[in-house]
């Protein structure tokens, strides 16, 4: 059965959610899932070397590190993702749109990981890496803008959202990363690191609207 005429997607979904026919439990999920297969996808590319010491083990250290780095970028989001959605009371169909293309973003990263530990992080896998980091921050960063249009002015996500500082740094180091990823690879890498880094220290701003 259609929906009403004359209603736009966004309040066919929230009439639909209140009703109990639509349900933000579905889109966490289904996002759950999709970031359990991301990582499965990268764990498989580590394949156990041929030796039988360690000097065989070290000459995987590219490989190693680059999974290290790109599952705590996959479980930061995972994690933020997950106490995003405690604050939220209504999602839309631009909801679930934003949600799939920051999984969308997120699915990129065993490609970019992968070619960045395959060539030891060379300058151009390092920017591509980069970009495929960006995207990923600015997905969010639309759905979590998404969510709050959804959820209309003075909201507990709007209390919990604030300014953003952390989001806003990110974005500046990420693009200084890509710039120096063509002059200094590493440096590219210092710029990634320091980004997660920066969301590895407990982000209390949604514990403390909820509390």
């Amino acid at each position: 059965m259609g929906a009403p005429e004359g209603l736009g997607w966004g309040a066919r979904f929230r009439g639909l959610e209140k009703e109990g026919g639509v349900s933000s439990e579905r889109l966490k999920a289904f996002s759950d899932g999709v970031i359990a297969i991301i990582i499965t996808i990268m764990v498989l590319e580590l394949k156990a070397p041929h030796g039988e010491d360690f000097s065989a083990l070290a000459k995987l250290w590219p490989i190693l590190l680059a999974y290290v780095v790109s599952f705590t970028y996959v479980a930061i989001y995972w994690n933020n993702h997950h106490h995003l959605f405690y604050v939220v009371e209504s999602i839309d169909g631009a909801v679930l749109w934003a949600n799939l293309v920051l999984l969308f973003c997120l699915s990129l990263l065993p490609f970019a990981t992968a070619w960045a530990a395959e060539t030891e992080f060379a300058a151009a896998p390092m920017a591509l890496y980069g970009v495929n980091l960006l995207a990923c921050a600015t997905a969010y960063l639309v759905l979590v803008r998404t969510l709050l249009r959804a959820q209309g002015a003075g909201s507990k996500l709007q209390a919990a959202i604030g300014g953003d500082f952390k989001g806003k740094l990110s974005m500046a180091l990420y693009v200084a990363g890509i710039a120096a990823s063509g002059w200094k690879p590493w440096l590219a890498g210092a710029f990634y690191v320091a980004v997660a880094a920066i969301w590895l220290i407990p982000d209390r701003r949604i514990v403390r609207v909820l509390e």
